[in-house]
């Protein structure tokens, strides 16, 4: 007998189950943290969650564990991966998905759903997640066949990183994680890179050449496309003055001297200012968003526009180019190689920065915001992440903190999202472990989940929390007193906890301040500390982010801070 003929079949693998699937499908991605909360319909995946190398956070509302991947997809440029069950574990995430969707960043959210035959029967706990997130995904999966779950994972994960990023929504049914199945082997198509628009890239450089008085006028999509580096060569290649967006900011370094700072509602002046006259508009990652244009017909109203985006829907949106240039945008910004003879006019905004450049001589003795963040930020030093909530206190840090990178500032730019700081700091805190995460929060947006400083502790996430109580809701407030005939309704938050008791009670260090004296003490506390803590810092409740465009006006129209 033949050796052939003595040799036995190769075994069978077992099937395995689709809950184990779903952790190896994790684990291929070299996924290190999910976010979740568990639940009856995702109670599988929990199950074969044990023993992997899966690092799992336990928060403790599902909205957080959105928030907190989000976070975790911007600062690594990876999706960041949340879990819940079905029902209300799922519509939990939807704040967070949207988010996501806004600002186009990289997310997997897994949701449980009810077994596959109860599927529309209004069973417990059972909503249709798939169509409620519809209108804020870049794609959604519902899983019908256990053995698909590789490949749809793949497939998930894929979509979620190119292109324009955002969050990909994958719906499990509980009998698909109960199944065992052997899954077939797959491959994804590679998707071809498109070439760049040589005749327009001519065009581009020619309108670059001729220019007297260019603008680059960045966002984030630069940061998307991890082009910062090849925006910095072009800028200082060029010798052009810049601006940026919100979420733009750190794509080039703050203390970059052609660098004019944030434009728009609470833009520097001389940014708005440079936009006002310059000739040549060079958008290089942004979309012409109403908060950094003011009154759209107004904005940069004699120039000539290139616009740059990775997302061809951009182009022409809201403004429509002289030219406009998709793809690689790194590639793109390479090829643009013209250098206009402008130093009078790149001379003249740098001397604008200058004399517009803000003042932190506020008088009294109370804590001037501003300042303590301006210390803060150059105390803390390049390895620092602010992660930001949603009103003054987020214009105050866009303002006034220094950044070299755009990692450094997450923020929610898109959808605005209070109770974004504190969940986005537990991320950033996981993806880049050697820097220093700091949130600024206010007093409102604190509460919207403050019951993330008992995930800090159990984790021990070295988080420093800057809280700016002004017992209002500040922004509401100010627009109440400036546009609205000071009728300040529902805006008061005298009644707030001790915050400071309230962290002890989660049993992190705490202590409040509310003299201009205490604050360098209070930073270096809040630095030198080694696991998480939080500084209460009490200001007037009367001060106003400046300066301000009213709504419906251009940006030259700014109210400035009278002293």
């Amino acid at each position: 007998m033949s050796n052939a003929a003595q040799a036995s079949p190769s075994p069978q693998p077992l099937p395995v189950s689709g809950a184990r699937l779903v952790v190896e499908a994790l684990e291929r991605e070299g996924v290190k943290h999910v976010f979740g909360y568990p639940g009856g319909a995702i109670m599988p995946v929990y199950d074969a969650l044990t023993g992997s190398s899966l690092q799992h956070i336990l928060v403790r509302h599902e909205q957080a564990a959105a928030l907190a991947a989000d976070a975790y997809g911007r600062v690594t440029g990876r999706p960041g991966v949340c879990l819940a069950t079905s029902g209300p574990g799922a519509t939990n995430l939807v704040t967070g998905i949207a988010n996501a969707f806004l600002d186009s960043v990289p997310m997997v959210a897994i949701t449980g759903q009810v077994g596959s035959p109860l599927m529309g029967t209004d069973a417990f706990q059972e909503v249709d997640i798939f169509g409620i997130t519809l209108p804020i995904v870049k794609h959604s999966f519902i899983i019908r066949n256990t053995a698909d779950i590789p490949r749809i994972f793949a497939e998930a994960f894929r979509i979620a990183s190119s292109g324009r990023p955002g969050p990909v929504l994958i719906d499990l049914p509980k009998d698909v994680g109960v199944l065992t199945a052997n899954p077939e082997p797959f491959e994804l198509p590679e998707e071809p890179a498109a070439p760049l628009d040589e005749a327009s890239i001519a065009l581009a450089n020619a309108l670059i050449a001729e220019a007297k008085a260019p603008v680059i006028y960045f966002g984030g999509g630069v940061a998307i496309a991890r082009a910062e580096r090849a925006l910095c060569d072009l800028a200082q290649r060029m010798g052009v003055p810049s601006v940026s967006t919100l979420k733009g900011l750190g794509c080039i370094p703050s203390d970059e001297p052609n660098y004019l700072g944030m434009l728009g509602m609470h833009g520097a002046r001389a940014a708005n200012i440079a936009i006002d006259n310059c000739d040549l508009l060079i958008c290089i990652g942004a979309r012409f968003d109403d908060r950094a244009t003011g009154k759209l017909d107004s904005f940069a109203p004699r120039a000539k526009v290139i616009h740059i985006d990775g997302d061809a829907a951009e182009i022409g949106k809201l403004r429509v180019p002289e030219v406009g240039l998709t793809g690689d945008v790194s590639a793109i910004l390479g090829r643009l190689t013209a250098v206009p003879k402008i130093a009078d006019w790149a001379q003249q905004c740098r001397a604008q920065r200058k004399m517009w450049a803000p003042r932190y001589d506020a008088p009294g003795q109370g804590i001037y915001a501003p300042a303590l963040l301006k210390e803060l930020s150059e105390a803390a030093g390049d390895k620092a992440i602010f992660t930001c909530d949603v009103g003054q206190h987020q214009m105050w840090v866009a303002q006034h903190c220094q950044f070299s990178r755009p990692q450094a500032h997450l923020t929610s730019g898109g959808l605005g999202t209070m109770g974004y700081g504190v969940p986005a700091g537990m991320g950033a805190v996981l993806a880049e472990p050697d820097a220093t995460v700091i949130t600024v929060s206010g007093d409102g947006s604190f509460m919207m989940n403050v019951q993330e400083l008992a995930t800090l502790r159990r984790y021990r996430l070295p988080l420093k929390i800057v809280l700016i109580d002004n017992s209002q809701l500040g922004m509401v407030r100010q627009w109440q007193e400036l546009f609205f005939e000071e009728n300040f309704s529902e805006i008061d938050l005298s009644d707030n906890p001790d915050f400071s008791e309230v962290a002890h009670s989660f049993g992190i260090e705490a202590f409040t301040i509310d003299h201009r004296s205490q604050v360098g003490p209070a930073i270096q506390r809040l630095l030198r500390t080694s696991g998480p803590i939080l500084l209460h810092v009490r200001i007037d409740p009367r001060e106003n982010v400046w300066p301000l465009v009213p709504p419906n006006s251009s940006n030259v129209q700014m109210m400035e801070k009278g002293w």
